[in-house]
């Protein structure tokens, strides 16, 4: 971010002390307390849903969140020159979340509990954000994409060692992407989604070890723009296997974790079934190819290789841990 954008700060009633550069954002020391300047790149209308949700969640839970601040305005947002859009948000001093601590992420795991017994927004309050995310939808939308990258890979005249180590197991990720999405769609989502506007459900989005601060004994969470109407399970199930991937899907772990989150916000029966599905389809297979497919193919780099082969070796662990963890409602 330029100097340039920090001159922007001029538009909020704060009187800044001294400016630092941070990951993609100036932060900022003020006599009102410490902020964070940032580029926004997601719908302009989405920043009053985000900003009424945060109020309302400090309001009626004690887990710190940060703040939208709104310019001399009234303004949620500015614009520089470019008409490059800007936010101003409170920030919090603090370490990431570390992923190797597991009392730190027991403590996360409580903190995303306390955020889901509060974070809902009446669907009446805000009409331009009633919809609801559909995972089914998704997973079809991927599975498109699968198809058309096997085509594509079959088809090629010369491949690639990494092209053909890919195909050597397309088919049976692709088959299990496909029985996981046709598994899913024998419950009924729709009325699933109804159910989730009717409670006002809404989910952090973008749950992850970076966007949780720990500041002595508490955990603050930040960085809300990807804020959607969804199931709570999609947070933790973000959460969760970000972390069993690191760890060799380990049974015991992802046992105690749900069981940390359960006794805090218990799971409906619908609710484990959906992060049953979600962890059953092979998300991170998909990632792989999409990142392949839209990169250049002249040159395929190593790591694409060692992160294939790390998804075919924990396959198996992965298998172990949703037989272990979800066999109740897999009949």
């Amino acid at each position: 971010m330029n100097d340039r954008a920090a001159n922007l700060l001029e538009n909020y009633d704060i009187e800044v002390l001294r400016t630092a550069k941070g990951r993609g954002a100036i932060l900022c020391e003020a006599k009102q307390g410490n902020y964070i300047f940032k580029e926004y790149r997601g719908p302009l209308n989405k920043l009053k849903f985000q900003d009424e949700l945060l109020k309302m969640t400090s309001k009626e839970c004690k887990v710190p969140v940060e703040q939208l601040v709104s310019t001399k305005e009234g303004e949620l947002f500015v614009k520089d020159g470019e008409q490059t859009v800007y936010i101003l948000k409170t920030h919090f001093t603090g370490k990431e979340c570390n992923v190797r601590d597991m009392e730190e992420c027991r403590q996360a795991v409580r903190t995303l509990a306390k955020l889901h017994k509060v974070m809902r927004m009446p669907a009446e309050n805000l009409e331009d954000f009633r919809q609801v995310f559909r995972i089914d939808l998704e997973y079809e939308k991927h599975n498109r994409e699968l198809r058309k990258v096997r085509r594509f890979l079959r088809e090629r005249s010369q491949k690639t060692d990494f092209e053909l180590f890919l195909l050597s197991r397309y088919d049976f990720f692709l088959e299990n992407a496909i029985q996981t999405t046709q598994a899913l769609l024998s419950y009924d989502v729709e009325k699933d989604s109804r159910y989730i506007l009717e409670q006002g459900y809404v989910c952090h989005g973008d749950y992850q070890y970076h966007n949780l601060l720990k500041n002595d004994k508490k955990m603050a969470v930040v960085n809300f723009e990807k804020c959607v109407r969804d199931n709570p399970v999609r947070d933790l199930y973000l959460f969760l296997r970000k972390l069993l991937e690191k760890n060799n899907w380990n049974k015991e772990l992802g046992k105690e974790l749900i069981e940390v989150y359960q006794k805090e916000n218990p799971l409906s029966a619908y609710d484990c079934i959906q992060l049953y599905y979600r962890f059953a389809y092979p998300e991170k297979f998909w990632k792989i190819v999409n990142f392949y497919f839209n990169s250049g193919k002249a040159w395929i780099p190593e790591k694409n290789t060692e992160k294939l082969q790390k998804v075919i070796e924990g396959e198996k662990y992965k298998q172990e841990f949703l037989d272990s963890i979800f066999s109740m409602i897999q009949k």
